[in-house]
């Protein structure tokens, strides 16, 4: 049976101070692998890599663009002679163009079943099916519900009962979105788990793009090592997405995987993707060790966030003799209070540790910041400031500082909803692309104590308090990063934001100038 899985375009936002980029989606690579071991014949319309540099804008919201295909697009290139569609949405904020997306391709396919999954839709799965014609909703990890329910296609929609396949939701026989009876256990051996078919998506357009996740520091294929969090975070949707178990692949597992893409892609960096890959300290060092003996010559990093508690010396120092260049440390505030009403166990004297530790050893380090909770006060955040200013004389290399935003089904997106503070309108799902835009917006502002005003003012305080303090205490780090900048070369997260900015400025006054030479010709050729 043919199976067409679907990447959808990527809302960006023009006015955001963030180096977070569109990337390969890991997700969707690991669906197409598990199908494909299952027999199933699978083909993907990436919409992204199809499209690369076509933006369009918003009708919502004029900063918004899409980035790659049309829907119409996307709709016109679906195969014909496919059974069934998957679609895929990480982000909630793209809901309003991905329910687009499936409006259109059922109304051009009625009778082929559509099956999505990810983030968005595990975090709102009824809502999602009742505002688009979805049939199947595969919830969590997904790799063993989507075999289960496309092979359930296979043997015909009507002869499945569907309230016996785990972990999804499913229209009943009056076509109202209904939950099967039980979730989906997780899998714990995570090494049978297929490596993602990256054969079928275009790894060299996202890197001729600059679309990675992370440092750009070579041909770059994501990957991921470990599998969920132990930790029950309150603004995280993991517990959600991925329950509180945490398993980790065997560290022989991963490097065959790195070796594998580096000899078929030419791939010699990778970003791990993984929520909390630094939990356990032998693993870590036998994964160094395995990295040391092959001695593969490429560089790994860790852009979205790890643990500290297992850095110290040691680690840090196999982390950089085998690659390992970047990591984030992702406390979220200075202030113990914040961490405490957040359930961020994360103690600060193991956060200076580990720090300490990865700047003797050569390691880049970016924090990640997020202030506006919703019991935050000036108090918080003053102690979050006297934070900065001491990872920034520590040598920190980044902070990065993001408004917070309510993600759905999370304890705070519960207790706000509660509360009234919160609807599932479009205008509440776009949030979190605003996160990090250069102000915070009063309806976009879930913060008791503070207004948007003063959470904007404190947002470059902080900034201001980290780099200001770093630039005095290394005081060539800024002409690095200028040069480096200049060049394209990305050390660090500050150089990646300036190499796009000035990517940005270059499209910009291209087209600036191209619609200037069209304007002229006009007169010529009339």
């Amino acid at each position: 049976m043919k199976v067409q899985l679907i990447h959808p375009p990527l809302y960006l936002n023009v006015h955001a101070m963030t180096a977070l980029r569109p990337s390969l989606p890991l997700g969707l690579a690991y669906i197409a692998a598990a199908l494909r071991k299952a027999g199933f014949e699978v083909s993907v319309v990436d919409a992204v890599a199809e499209a690369p540099e076509q933006v369009t804008r918003s009708e919502q919201k004029k900063s918004l663009y899409a980035l790659g295909l049309t829907p119409d697009e996307i709709v016109a290139r679906l195969d014909p002679d496919a059974a069934a569609f998957g679609l895929t949405n990480m982000w909630t904020f793209s809901w309003p163009l991905v329910r687009e997306i499936c409006q259109k391709l059922k109304a051009r396919f009625p009778d082929k079943p559509l099956v999505c999954g990810g983030e968005h839709f595990s975090g709102l799965p009824e809502l999602s099916m009742q505002q688009a014609p979805i049939d199947f909703v595969v919830r969590g990890e997904g790799e063993e519900a989507a075999v289960e329910v496309f092979s359930g296609i296979r043997i015909g929609v009507d002869r499945v009962d569907w309230s016996q396949v785990k972990g999804i939701w499913y229209r009943d026989a009056g076509g109202r979105p209904t939950e099967s009876r039980e979730p989906r256990a997780r899998k714990k051996d995570v090494d049978e788990i297929a490596w993602p078919a990256w054969d079928l998506f275009d790894i060299d357009v996202y890197n001729q793009q600059g679309f990675i996740n992370g440092l750009d520091q070579g041909q770059t294929v994501p990957i991921l090592a470990t599998r969920g969090c132990p930790y029950q975070c309150t603004y995280c949707a993991s517990p959600n997405m991925w329950t509180t178990r945490w398993y980790a692949r065997s560290p022989k597992d991963v490097v065959d995987e790195m070796q594998h893409y580096k000899e078929r892609f030419g791939a010699t960096n990778f970003p791990f993707q993984d929520l909390t890959a630094i939990l356990k300290r032998d693993w870590i060092i036998d994964f160094c060790n395995e990295l040391k003996q092959r001695q593969l010559n490429v560089t790994w990093q860790f852009p979205s966030g790890t643990r500290c508690e297992v850095i110290d010396d040691e680690v840090a120092r196999l982390l950089y003799e085998t690659g390992g260049r970047s990591l984030a440390l992702a406390p979220e505030s200075g202030s113990e209070r914040t961490r405490k009403l957040i359930q961020k166990r994360m103690k600060t004297e193991s956060l200076m540790d580990a720090v300490k530790a990865s700047v003797r050893n050569k390691l880049n380090v970016t924090i990640f910041i997020v202030i506006a909770f919703p019991h935050d006060t000036a108090d918080d955040l003053r102690e979050t400031a006297r934070m900065c200013r001491k990872l920034g004389r520590l040598g920190i290399d980044d902070i990065a500082v993001g408004f917070f935003f309510p993600i759905p089904n999370t304890q705070l997106y519960r207790e706000l909803t509660e509360r009234g503070r919160v609807s599932l309108e479009d205008r509440f799902l776009l949030t979190p692309i605003f996160a990090n835009e250069q102000r915070l917006l009063p309806e976009n502002n879930y913060c008791d104590h503070l207004s948007a005003g003063q959470l904007t003012r404190w947002k470059y305080k902080l900034l201001l308090n980290f780099y200001l303090t770093s630039f005095l205490f290394h005081p060539l780090r800024p002409f690095r990063i200028a040069w480096n900048a200049l060049r394209g070369k990305e050390t660090r997260k500050l150089e990646t934001y300036l190499v796009d900015v000035r990517r940005k400025l270059g499209v910009a006054l291209r087209n600036r100038f191209r619609g200037k030479a069209r304007k002229k010709a006009e007169p010529a050729t009339a």
